[in-house]
């Protein structure tokens, strides 16, 4: 049976949204974009790995600021 109980924070500051925001920063940074260029862009296309270990990293971080890596 599926558990029905589940909570998900999607708001305005929530830790998850958070943490999105704060991995589309990373990618601009390190030149990531998350999305298959259409202009011929120079950056690096963010695969599977690369956004999911971003993102977890990201919750991570904001939901222990003295934890991070």
């Amino acid at each position: 049976m599926a558990d029905t109980n589940t909570v998900v924070h999607i708001g305005e500051n929530s830790p998850e949204q958070v943490a999105y925001k704060l991995m589309e920063k990373i990618a601009d940074v390190e030149n990531m974009i998350l999305y298959t260029p259409s202009n011929g862009s120079r950056s690096t296309v963010a695969d599977r790995k690369w956004i999911l270990d971003t993102y977890a990293e990201c919750l991570k971080t904001v939901r222990n600021p003295a934890n991070r890596v």
